[in-house]
């Protein structure tokens, strides 16, 4: 066997009963990482916002935590 096959089954060695825990247990922490996820992706587009509050803004729209203002649609009377 290879020297990293080798260190690899040490890991699993290492961490056998959690690896057992991890496959028996119903719960899971993709919902929390698809929100992670997100959250990268926006930084990543919003390279270039001014200040952090509007970072956080952005991040609460995408997750709909906050609704966008509707538009106004009545006409400007003048």
């Amino acid at each position: 066997v290879g020297k990293q096959m080798h260190q690899t089954l040490l890991t699993f060695k290492h961490n056998y009963t959690g690896i057992l825990n991890g496959i028996s247990s119903s719960y899971s922490n993709g919902c929390l990482e698809g929100v992670n996820r997100k959250i990268k992706q926006i930084e990543r587009t919003a390279y270039g916002y001014s200040n952090f509050r509007h970072l956080l803004i952005r991040i609460r729209l995408e997750e709909n935590i906050i609704k966008q203002k509707e538009p106004n649609n009545y006409p400007l009377v003048a």
